[in-house]
């Protein structure tokens, strides 16, 4: 089983980044999808999920209006698009996989998105 994130970077305040996760060996579609992101010294947060079909999604109040997540099961694929970027969004936003009847889960390794100028 591989959870790869991709996309992360330095970007300056008020830019746009798009995250990625690609995942394989497992049946995607039947996976709700989330990210979270961890900021430097503190804890691990949600940042926002996605349902396995897709037809519901859910975001933190900080980045609601911002961020977008989706998905692409035919190309077993989540997407975390970031807009409006500020300092406190700097974190590694990580990619969580977990199976819609709760069988089991699986996190990614983790990509850094730096917001500085």
């Amino acid at each position: 089983v591989q959870v790869v994130e991709s996309g992360g970077g330095l970007v300056q305040p008020g830019g746009s980044l798009r995250l990625s996760c690609a995942a394989s060996k497992f049946t995607f579609s039947s996976y709700d999808l989330r990210w979270y992101r961890q900021p430097p010294g503190k804890e691990r947060e949600l940042v926002a999920a996605i349902t396995s079909a897709g037809d519901s999604t859910n975001y933190a109040d900080s980045v609601k209006g911002r961020f977008t997540i989706s998905r692409n099961n035919a190309k077993n694929t989540v997407y975390l698009q970031m807009n409006s970027l500020k300092s406190e969004d700097t974190a590694v936003y990580y990619c969580y996989a977990r199976h819609r009847w709760g069988l089991n889960d699986y996190w990614g390794q983790g990509t850094l998105v730096t917001v500085s100028s």
